[in-house]
């Protein structure tokens, strides 16, 4: 019997987490064994980081009438890009919240969420025998991607306890050989957001050895910071952006509807129509029932993001103040779904290896950071990324409360 290669998505950090050489079997990513390990142990999730409670019922009623009237779009293929008055939502909530000014017609991409923004943005730029840098963790599609492209990720780490963004080691990071820059502001899973300052920074590192960012914004609505923290813009406001930078957005997080998948890129017309290249052969187009509701809300969020923010702050403060009770040493993030703590107050073992305690023997789900980290940061049980959990606080505030007596009555 004949073995199998090893896919080249393999060979990234994500990649390492779900896939097993010796049986060619494609794992499910962490995310998905967070969850289904929490299911197994009756436990309480805090891995995934999706809400559970449903986007607003205006929001949902929009796209019901969609589907079931003539009101809204037909059941059919949408056009590839979006709709039109889809784009023109997204380009009128760009200038209304950021001042940025976009041409819908070749400015803004539909896509399938913002898993297929990133995908096919990292197909259509970061060419083979690149490097791409990015900031670590990372999303674990960053890594997958840019092995599936042919290319090599490179990282800069970001390090308690405020998790910014260190632009002089960036620049010591990029070559002549970075095709690539992959930004995640609000930041996922740490929560820091970045200023005009750092972003401006990291445009011009691009536009030095001509490497495209891609800016991953899907958080920007749940913002949860003081008056003093940070505040978000698109990396499209910033001088020079339009030359090296897309943006990706994404509705799932902004109104807690993350199982409609719908994203979009937007930048320069080049850049743009670039992306469109790759995504045009991947969905084509999808979900034109929820591009008619979203664009509705783009249009006129009725004051779901300031009530979703005040809810995700009381949650926040709760999960962190509650694992710092525990003795875990809590991060508390300017904006996202996630607390990142500490383990080594209550345990010598890396936080991979606590997960699977945590998980099996009190019941609550957590992700291992270093799953979102290189294989090289994995390896180096000094570096602090090994010892940190994410814990979601997009949940009832009764379940992080039942969640926490777990967590504490186990650890005692």
């Amino acid at each position: 019997m004949c073995s199998m290669p090893t896919p080249p998505w393999a060979r990234s950090a994500a990649g390492a987490n779900t896939y097993d050489a010796a049986t060619a079997t494609v794992l499910p990513t962490i995310y998905e064994r967070t969850t289904a390990a929490a299911i197994a142990h009756g436990g309480i999730n805090l891995g995934q980081g999706f809400p559970d409670a449903e986007g607003p019922q205006w929001l949902r009623d929009a796209a019901a009438e969609a589907i079931s009237t003539d009101a809204g779009p037909t059941n059919q293929y949408s056009p590839g890009p979006g709709f039109p008055w889809f784009r023109e939502a997204v380009a009128a909530h760009q200038e209304k919240f950021y001042g940025v000014q976009l041409d819908p017609q070749d400015q803004v991409l539909h896509t399938t969420g913002a898993t297929e923004a990133i995908a096919a943005t990292i197909l259509a730029f970061a060419t083979a025998g690149s490097e791409v840098v990015a900031f670590e963790p990372f999303y674990d599609s960053y890594g997958s991607m840019v092995a599936l492209a042919g290319a090599e990720l490179k990282t800069v780490p970001l390090r308690a306890p405020d998790f910014r963004p260190d632009c002089a080691a960036l620049r010591a990071a990029v070559s002549e050989r970075t095709s690539m820059i992959l930004v995640n502001t609000p930041h996922n899973p740490t929560g820091a957001v970045f200023t005009g300052d750092e972003l401006a920074e990291i445009v011009s590192i691009a536009a030095e050895v001509g490497a495209v960012v891609m800016s991953d914004e899907v958080y920007e609505h749940l913002m949860l910071g003081e008056a003093d923290a940070p505040a978000h813009s698109t990396i499209l406001s910033i001088p020079g952006a339009e030359d090296v930078a897309v943006a990706v957005g994404s509705a799932g997080k902004s109104f807690s509807v993350t199982g409609w998948k719908v994203g979009w890129v937007t930048g320069s017309p080049q850049l743009v129509n670039q992306v469109r290249g790759v995504k045009q052969f991947t969905t084509f187009c999808t979900g034109g029932a929820y591009q008619y509701a979203v664009a509705q809300g783009l249009q006129d969020d009725r004051g779901f993001f300031v009530q979703n923010q005040a809810e995700l702050r009381a949650g926040r403060d709760l999960l962190a103040e509650g694992l710092a009770a525990a003795g875990l040493q809590a991060f508390t993030p300017d904006a996202g779904y996630f607390v990142l703590a500490d383990v080594r107050g209550v345990t010598e073992q890396t936080a991979s290896a606590f997960a699977a305690e945590l998980v099996a023997q009190a019941g609550v789900g957590a992700i291992p950071v270093s799953s979102l980290t290189l294989l090289s940061t994995q390896e180096n049980h000094e570096d602090e990324l090994n010892y940190l959990l994410r814990f979601a606080f997009c949940k009832r505030h009764d379940v992080l409360t039942r969640a926490l007596t777990r967590l504490s009555d186990w650890l005692t």
